[in-house]
């Protein structure tokens, strides 16, 4: 995480700084990614100094919405690409901890991905908030500490998504060609243009090789496509990767 591009509120030290330990707030973080897990958790994980508690992580769909259960945190830091059906599934599986009125369980999306399409999809899902990997540490703390109390928190150039999305009555762009795919068309296509191979792509998802090749197969012809290549260029200029 950098210094630059975030700014989730004025009072980002109020939780980043020694006054925090009158204030707790009890963590799960899912991302696939382990590096990026045990990063966040050094950043903000120091209680006593952040107030933030990290009590589990998860690295995919089925994992995170057995450890939220289990652990019944006050905030999530969601990835929005997850194996196993991506943060809109852990969303809607975890619904019922959302709307529990005495100990509501509240998601703050965490992701590299500032699609429109995707900050729109977990909010619908019922996040709290949408916060790019550029974040601060001192600014993700802060936001997590709205989250946990109610607020709505985005990175600035994102809440403009969410606010033409909602104030119109008429649904959001759809990008046609996006749309044919299904979901789990859409989670090997952001994959293969991770430069993840047949392998990797079938042990992230819990699917055969076979199955993976099936599904390239299914998007170069929806997409009209003839390679991986062209394939990583058509994601990358839609910003899905």
């Amino acid at each position: 995480m950098s210094d630059a591009n975030e700014s989730a509120g004025p009072v980002a030290q109020e939780h980043a700084g020694d006054g925090a330990g009158e204030r707790r707030v009890r963590v799960v973080l899912v991302d696939d990614h382990r590096m990026f897990r045990t990063g966040v958790r050094a950043e903000i994980g120091q209680t006593e100094r952040t107030g933030v508690e990290v009590v589990d992580e998860a690295a995919d769909v089925d994992q995170a919405v057995s450890v939220i259960a289990a652990a019944r945190p006050e905030v999530v830091l969601l990835d929005v690409h997850l194996p196993g059906g991506g943060g809109v599934e852990v969303l809607r599986r975890c619904a019922p901890l959302m709307a529990d009125a005495e100990r509501p369980v509240r998601f703050l999306a965490l992701s590299v991905s500032d699609a429109a399409e995707d900050v729109i999809g977990v909010i619908r899902g019922g996040a709290r908030g949408y916060v790019t990997k550029t974040i601060t540490g001192a600014d993700l703390v802060d936001s997590i500490f709205r989250v946990q109390d109610g607020d709505a928190v985005f990175s600035p150039r994102l809440a403009g998504f969410v606010l033409d999305a909602f104030a119109s009555t008429d649904a959001p762009p759809v990008d046609e060609d996006l749309d044919r795919l299904t979901q789990r068309e859409r989670e090997v296509l952001r994959l293969i243009a991770r430069g993840y191979a047949y392998k990797e792509i079938a042990r992230q998802l819990f699917i055969s090789v076979k199955t993976v090749e099936s599904h390239v197969s299914a998007v170069l012809r929806k997409l009209q496509l003839s390679n991986r290549h062209e394939l990583t260029r058509w994601a990358t200029a839609r910003r899905l990767v």
